[in-house]
């Protein structure tokens, strides 16, 4: 399990999160819900996806996007449970979260 990394609120926008995520030197941002709690992952791939559609606004905001949502990887997780449901869901990242849903971390599947 990696550290989380930056953890953004769904409410921001594509453009700003694509600047974060491009500042930050990451491959993905996690994003909270008003509560802090986890409430999706989104990678580079799906803002520049996003941000070529013919859909695409200035003011889009994450939570307005098609991305993970969920369910993520428990921290009581066994590791080998937790890698076969991210084959099946064909997962590269999958947030792990505790009891209450906040963010720990980040699993990331090997090729």
């Amino acid at each position: 399990m990696d550290a989380p990394g930056p953890q953004v609120d769904d409410h921001m926008t594509v453009d700003v999160a694509l600047s974060v995520l491009i500042g930050a030197r990451v491959t993905h941002l996690l994003l909270r819900d008003d509560d802090g709690r986890c409430a999706g992952l989104v990678t580079r791939a799906q803002l520049d996806a996003h941000r070529g559609g013919s859909w695409y606004s200035d003011r889009t905001r994450l939570a307005d996007i098609p991305l993970d949502r969920g369910p993520f990887t428990p921290s009581a997780a066994v590791l080998d449970d937790a890698e076969a449901v991210m084959r099946v869901r064909t997962l590269q990242l999958s947030p792990v979260v505790d009891e209450h849903g906040y963010t720990l971390g980040v699993l990331t599947l090997a090729p």
